[in-house]
């Protein structure tokens, strides 16, 4: 299989759907060739997306019966699971990355999930929307009801998200995990990395996503 350096023009046939900035970001954190797991792979977008422009060798667990229809369609090995779960069911260092992308908020056991991640793989990359930005902060203020946004589209009733959390919470769970952080990128509502070298209160504030690229310390 051919690798594609991740900084290469698209496919002819991506180009009528460009990747997101976020499945770009983290598709950079992973070298090529390794195996990876995606964890809550929706569609099959960044599995497709990891497997066409860094040559991994791709996996995939989805919750739900239409995505897993869809990956299945676009010839990906993904089986239907449970984060919260299945995951206790795999062996340790069983793949190179573990990746949860944009599904940490939606599991019920969030602490437990990033644990399996990081027994599973020999590193883990994490994303999620950062319920502390400050467009979030002054619709709340301003408005005194549930935020709706771009990376948080669901009315409150119909959201699967069941534990929001800032850039800042998920930094002290790193912390408590005893973890390493070789990576982690705050991505503003335009998808664009936010200043490098700030403090954290600062991609706190201004990070619409936060992208992490964990290891075991």
């Amino acid at each position: 299989m051919t690798v594609v350096d991740a900084a290469s023009p698209l496919p002819a046939e991506t180009l009528a759907a460009a990747p997101r900035p976020d499945h770009l970001l983290v598709a950079q954190m992973v070298q090529p060739g390794s195996r990876v797991l995606d964890v809550g792979c929706g569609d099959g977008a960044l599995l497709r997306l990891l497997i066409s422009r860094r040559g991994v060798d791709g996996r995939g667990i989805e919750l739900s019966q239409s995505g897993v229809n869809a990956c299945v369609a676009h010839g990906l090995s993904v089986v239907q699971g449970d984060a919260d779960t299945d995951l206790q069911h795999y062996p340790d260092d069983a793949f190179d990355y573990v990746v949860l992308s944009q599904t940490l908020q939606a599991t019920r056991r969030p602490k437990a999930v990033v644990e399996d991640l990081l027994r599973i793989g020999r590193r883990a990359v994490v994303s999620f929307p950062n319920f502390g930005h400050w467009r979030t902060r002054v619709q709340f203020l301003t408005e005194g009801r549930m935020p709706q946004n771009a990376n948080l589209p669901e009315a409150w009733y119909e959201t699967p998200n069941i534990h929001l959390c800032t850039i800042g919470d998920f930094v002290d769970l790193v912390a408590l995990l005893g973890a390493r952080m070789e990576r982690a990128v705050a991505l503003d509502a335009t998808g664009r990395p936010v200043r490098v070298n700030a403090p954290w209160w600062f991609w706190n504030l201004f990070g619409a996503q936060g992208v992490f690229l964990l290891s075991r310390d």
